[in-house]
């Protein structure tokens, strides 16, 4: 069985082979995330006019062009290589399971096209969700602190995350619920046990990747 290393480093090949269009503006969260500072850290540098980029018309949030941050990146000796993680769509698993949790996070880690996180409890996700800005959820219906639907109607709520597909996995609920979480903003439900394959191709179609 191929160690943790051996595994990152295919993940990391694919990563740089994929295709997809490089992405043109970062957050400030971003930013932080590719150049491995503190969040403050790229907020100060913006602010002093050390880090150049714009604020969203109408609101504080603050965004970076990625040719800014690839000068402010050359100007204090930060690999530019991180920002190969930028090709990677980023997604949240969010299920108290370990096993489906791990299972998932192991073949989506292994596909390369992916950047993952997770979430064991609806709070946990709603955290993660704010600094982590994933374009996919995969959301359990039945979470230890709350449903489902609840987490899907709170993210629907905030046009911040307009952006986000979120994909429901459940075998507990009827076509009713199904129904009424399609109508809360979930984009697709999966009933378990779901093969694997289904999942990552109902997150490629979602995402329109290749």
């Amino acid at each position: 069985m191929p160690d943790d290393s051996q595994r990152q480093t295919k993940t990391n090949n694919r990563a740089a082979k994929s295709d997809r269009v490089t992405k043109k503006v970062f957050s400030t969260g971003d930013a932080a995330a590719i150049c491995k500072i503190s969040q403050q850290t790229i907020i100060r540098c913006f602010d002093s006019g050390r880090l150049e980029g714009f604020r969203v018309p109408g609101s504080r949030f603050r965004r970076i062009p990625r040719d800014s941050l690839i000068k402010f990146m050359r100007e204090n000796d930060i690999p530019l290589d991180l920002l190969e993680e930028t090709n990677r769509s980023k997604v949240l698993v969010v299920d108290d399971d370990p096993e489906i949790v791990e299972l998932i996070v192991d073949v989506l880690e292994r596909d390369g096209r992916f950047e993952v996180r997770t979430a064991s409890s609806g709070y946990d996700a709603g955290v993660i969700t704010q600094e982590f800005r994933p374009d996919v959820m995969i959301l359990d219906y039945m979470l230890p602190d709350v449903n489902g639907n609840v987490v899907c109607r709170t993210i629907r709520q905030n046009p911040t995350f307009g952006h986000m597909k979120i994909i429901i996995v459940s075998g507990v609920i009827n076509q009713d619920e199904i129904d009424a979480l399609l109508k809360q903003g979930a984009d697709a439900y999966l009933k378990k046990p779901f093969s694997i394959d289904d999942l990552v191709n109902k997150m490629a179609e979602l995402l329109t990747l290749g």
